[in-house]
C-alpha cells in the first residue's frame, strides 16, 4: 500500500523556490500552504505521516486520526505538537535540528551590524537626498560602535551559540557564555556575570518553564547602559513590556529581534514603536540554503521511519 503523507503548511518553507520531490518519492503526497486548525482534521484524517512546521497538532486532534503513524516537524522547535499524548499513542514525533546554524548566526550578525553600523538607515538618508546636500563629505547622527574588543555573552552554547561565538571571535570580541547544562567550556559563566560583564548580548536557549521571560525588568538591571540585545531564538525569552520600557527610557542602547511572543504579532505590541528596536520577520532561518536543508532532513527522516529506524526522535 502506498505510504500517504500530508503537508499541512508547507508555504513558509517551500514557498515555490524549492521542490517536494524528496516527499513524493516516498509515497502519495498531498501539500497544503497552510491550514486553518478547523481543517486540521479533514485533511489529515487518512494520513499515515503527517508533516507540519506551526500547525497545532494537540491531544484531542491526535485521537481523530488512527491512520496516523508518524508525525514530522518541519522546524527544530517542536511545541505546536503534544509529543507527550503522539508518545502514548506510539506515535514518533522527529524534527529537524541543526539545519539552520550557519543561518542563524549570520542572521545574529545582520541584526548587530545594523545596530552598531545602522547601514540601512544611512542608505535610506543617502536615498533622501541628504549626502547630495551635505556641506561635509560624509556624516554621521550618534555614535558607530567597534565590535572589536566587546563583550559577547551568549545565553545558550549549542550549535548555534557556539556558531556566533566563532564568528564574534573573528570581529575581535571576547566570549562569554552560559550553558544551562554547565558544561566546562573556557568561556563559561554564570549568567548574572554574563549580563553585567557583557556589551552584546545573544539569546540561544530553548523555551522552557524556566527561561519563559528570563528577559525581564530585574535582568535587564543587570546591564550595562550601553549593551545591545539580540534575539532569534523564542520571543517568550522576553517580556516585551519590560524591554520596550528599558529601550524607551534608555536602559539599555537597542535591541535586535527576529521573533516576538505572538506572530504575526499585534498592532499594539510595545516593541514594535520602541526606540533604538530592530525587528525583522522571523526570517533568521529562511535562506533557500537553510530551507534546503531542512526539507533534506525531513525526508531523511521518512525513510529513515519506512527502514524501521527512527532518527531526530524528540518524544521517545
Amino acid at each position: 500500500m502506498v505510504m500517504k503523507i500530508v503537508v499541512l503548511d508547507g508555504y513558509t518553507t517551500n514557498p515555490g523556490d524549492l521542490n517536494w520531490d524528496g516527499f513524493t518519492q516516498l509515497g502519495d503526497c498531498e501539500i497544503h500552504e497552510r491550514t486553518p486548525e478547523s481543517e486540521v482534521v479533514k485533511r489529515a484524517g487518512n494520513a499515515e505521516v503527517l508533516l507540519a512546521n506551526k500547525a497545532l497538532l494537540s491531544a484531542a486532534t491526535l485521537v481523530q486520526l488512527p491512520a496516523l503513524r508518524y508525525i514530522g516537524v518541519l522546524a527544530t522547535g517542536f511545541n505546536n505538537v503534544d509529543a507527550a499524548a503522539a508518545r502514548m499513542r506510539g506515535i514518533p514525533v522527529c524534527n529537524v535540528p541543526e539545519y539552520g546554524t550557519p543561518t542563524v548566526a549570520q542572521a545574529v550578525f545582520a541584526l548587530l551590524l545594523e545596530l552598531t553600523n545602522r547601514t540601512g538607515y544611512y542608505a535610506q538618508t543617502v536615498r533622501a537626498g541628504r549626502w547630495t546636500a551635505s556641506k561635509d563629505f560624509c556624516y554621521w547622527d550618534g555614535s558607530l560602535i567597534e565590535l572589536s574588543g566587546l563583550t559577547l555573552g551568549i545565553v545558550g552554547y549549542g550549535r548555534i551559540g557556539q556558531a556566533v561565538a566563532q564568528i564574534g571571535r573573528a570581529f575581535g570580541m571576547r566570549i562569554l557564555a552560559y550553558r544551562r547544562s554547565g558544561g566546562v567550556t573556557p568561556e563559561g559563566t554564570d549568567l548574572e556575570t554574563l549580563f553585567r560583564s557583557s556589551d552584546v548580548i545573544s539569546l540561544h536557549c530553548p523555551l522552557t518553564p524556566e527561561t519563559k521571560e528570563m528577559i525581564n525588568a530585574a535582568r535587564i538591571a543587570q546591564m550595562k547602559p550601553t549593551a545591545h540585545l539580540i534575539n532569534t531564538a523564542r520571543g517568550l525569552l522576553i517580556n516585551e513590556l519590560h524591554l520596550a520600557d528599558a529601550l524607551n527610557t534608555g536602559r539599555i542602547a537597542g535591541a535586535g529581534l527576529d521573533v516576538l511572543s505572538i506572530e504575526p504579532p499585534a498592532a499594539s505590541n510595545p516593541l514594535l514603536q520602541a526606540k533604538n528596536c530592530i525587528i525583522t520577520p522571523h526570517i533568521a532561518w529562511a535562506t533557500r540554503a537553510s530551507r534546503g536543508r531542512l526539507l533534506q532532513i525531513a525526508a531523511e527522516n521518512i525513510r529513515a521511519y519506512q527502514r524501521g529506524q527512527l532518527q531526530n526522535v524528540v518524544n521517545p
